[in-house]
């Protein structure tokens, strides 16, 4: 890793300790939320878009698809759940207007008195089994629908995880050798300053000796005169 990349490590390396909290009161709403609860899915859309945001901002990848996922994960869950409230309202109606039929059937039965009036009920019955028949098929695409939304949210949210745990190995990595390499400059310097001081102490005692030696001539210089 280069040295101008450290900052953006470090940075990525805050953020992931500081979205802990965040990822807590995820996980707690889904294990009382159901999935497409709308506190749940307003919640996880934010953090996502916020995960996208700070990927793009400090160059994360990794993050940014992280947060991407969760965002489309949360819009595809909203639409799956909007497709089955649709779905339920049809269902509903449809017995409504199915039972409303068959009342109106069995009212017709009793005072039908000919063959024409008989052929109308058949076709009112079969009319109103045949849009029964195209509401159930409705509801079981909306599912199938959702079923495939669920399943592609969860690949790309353990693709997410992956690449957050790969990520956090990669910022301890240069976290440690940041530290080694200023560890060994930092004994490498305490090295050379301990050269310098023993080379300046035997400085010191050389000018010491000579200076001795001057004051020892010197003096048998006087003497001798």
């Amino acid at each position: 890793m280069k040295l101008a990349e450290i900052p953006f490590a470090v940075f990525r390396f805050q953020y992931q300790i500081a979205r802990i909290p965040f990822q807590l009161i995820e996980d707690q709403m889904a294990a009382r939320l159901y999935a497409e609860a709308p506190v749940r899915l307003f919640y996880e859309r934010s953090l996502g878009t916020v995960d996208a945001t700070i990927g793009n901002l400090l160059d994360d990848p990794k993050l940014k698809q992280r947060g991407t996922a969760l965002v489309e994960r949360s819009d595809a869950l909203s639409r799956a759940a909007k497709l089955d409230a649709k779905a339920t309202a049809k269902r509903e109606q449809a017995d409504a207007k199915l039972n409303a039929t068959h009342d109106d059937v069995v009212s017709d039965i009793k005072d039908a008195r000919d063959a024409t009036e008989q052929e109308a009920i058949d076709a009112r019955i079969t009319a109103a089994e045949r849009k029964r028949a195209a509401d159930d098929a409705a509801e079981k695409r909306a599912a199938a629908a959702k079923k495939r939304a669920d399943d592609f949210a969860t690949q790309r949210k353990n693709a997410a995880q992956t690449a957050k745990r790969q990520e956090e190995a990669k910022i301890r990595a240069a976290e440690k050798n940041a530290t080694e390499a200023a560890k060994a400059k930092l004994d490498d310097a305490q090295t050379k300053r301990g050269e310098a001081a023993r080379k300046r102490a035997q400085a010191d005692r050389v000018e010491e000796l000579a200076d001795a030696e001057k004051q020892k001539r010197k003096s048998e210089r006087a003497k001798t005169n």
